[in-house]
């Protein structure tokens, strides 16, 4: 996922889905497909972030590949809460 420059203008890719990297206070970051309601957000393909440090956050977030991800199968649910923050990412981000 990179950016294009079109006649002097930077142009950048629009994610199409629901999903996003979201960091959990704690110290955890999952990533997954995103549906919120009743005052929890509920990751389905979720993914835990196991480690990222060697690279970077914005490293982990560019090239996943690089990261240490665990599949999550059963899914995510954070209380709302206790979003610190959210990155969205293509849909197929860790996967």
């Amino acid at each position: 996922m990179s950016n294009v420059m079109i006649d002097g203008v930077e142009y950048a890719p629009v994610t199409k889905g629901n999903r996003a990297v979201i960091v959990i206070d704690r110290g955890w970051i999952a990533a997954g497909d995103v549906e919120e309601r009743d005052g929890f957000i509920y990751l389905t393909r979720a993914v835990w972030v196991f480690r990222w440090e060697k690279i970077g956050f914005d490293g982990m977030i560019a090239n996943p590949e690089q990261a240490e991800i665990r599949p999550f199968p059963n899914g995510f649910q954070i209380p709302k809460m206790s979003e610190i923050f959210r990155v969205p990412v293509d849909d197929d981000w860790g996967l």
